[in-house]
């Protein structure tokens, strides 16, 4: 691939936007955060292994699920001249999704528990197919498994603790070499801390979205909000890899 020795201001500009984002990734928890996660786990401890073993197998077949069909209708991966270009295209793809998820969230809140409850793999398919358009934007193949395995990355990435996202920050930088140690097998993705991570990220922000009155804007602002977050989190993710394959510096 072409090298560009050469940084334009916008790659500069970006370039100190990942380092910034970089070192919050590799913060240490707070000591707020480490309570928080303690007090999550002993609430998960509370809920029998079946209903884990359960909740589980469903997330994995549902992402799975969503993983396939989404390749049939992404687009193919596309090539801008800078990287400027690129996340243009990009930051309007996250304003459609957001509108589209505020929209999904706002008629599953106004519909009661029964509709607030179908938010969940509705708001999950938007999120994955944004990132597979992202992707496709910075040029990189989601038909290979192992660009989908760093896909699934970055959604643990944006919706993690912050102890559980330095782990996986640290599995995505050089990704190039971390990829060739992944198994041939996306059934060996750790799904458990997966599902676990996610649900205890969004659960009490979506457990208001069942309330009746408040619903409706409870869902409309927080899928709004995570869609922002998941976009900006697959930027950076991005941003890593394309200065570490088109510029000569060290991420």
């Amino acid at each position: 691939m072409e090298k560009y020795p050469i940084l334009s201001w916008y790659d500069a500009k970006v370039l100190h936007e990942l380092k910034a984002w970089q070192k919050e990734m590799q913060r240490k928890p707070s000591l707020l955060n480490k309570l928080s996660k303690k007090i999550q786990v002993k609430v998960n401890s509370w809920i029998p292994e079946k209903v884990h073993a359960a909740i589980t197998t469903t997330i994995k077949q549902m992402i799975r699920g969503v993983l396939f069909s989404a390749e049939l209708i992404t687009t193919k991966p596309t090539s801008f001249a800078t990287l400027e270009l690129k996340e243009n295209v990009v930051e309007e793809k996250i304003s459609l999704y957001q509108k589209a998820a505020a929209t999904e969230g706002g008629i599953t809140g106004a519909g009661g528990i029964l509709l607030g409850l179908a938010d969940f793999p509705l708001l999950l398919g938007i999120k994955l197919k944004l990132l597979f358009d992202i992707a496709a934007v910075y040029n990189f193949p989601v038909q290979d498994y192992k660009e989908r395995v760093y896909l699934l990355h970055i959604f643990e990435l944006a919706f993690s603790s912050h102890e559980h996202r330095k782990e996986v920050y640290l599995k995505m930088v050089n990704w190039k070499e971390q990829s060739k140690q992944l198994p041939e097998d996306i059934h060996q993705f750790d799904w458990r801390n997966f599902q676990q991570e996610y649900r205890d990220y969004i659960d009490l922000a979506k457990m208001a979205q069942l309330v009746p009155v408040i619903g409706a804007p409870v869902g409309a602002v927080v899928n709004y909000r995570l869609i922002r977050k998941l976009g900006t989190t697959a930027m950076n993710a991005y941003r890593m890899r394309w200065f570490n394959e088109n510029i000569n510096e060290s991420m």
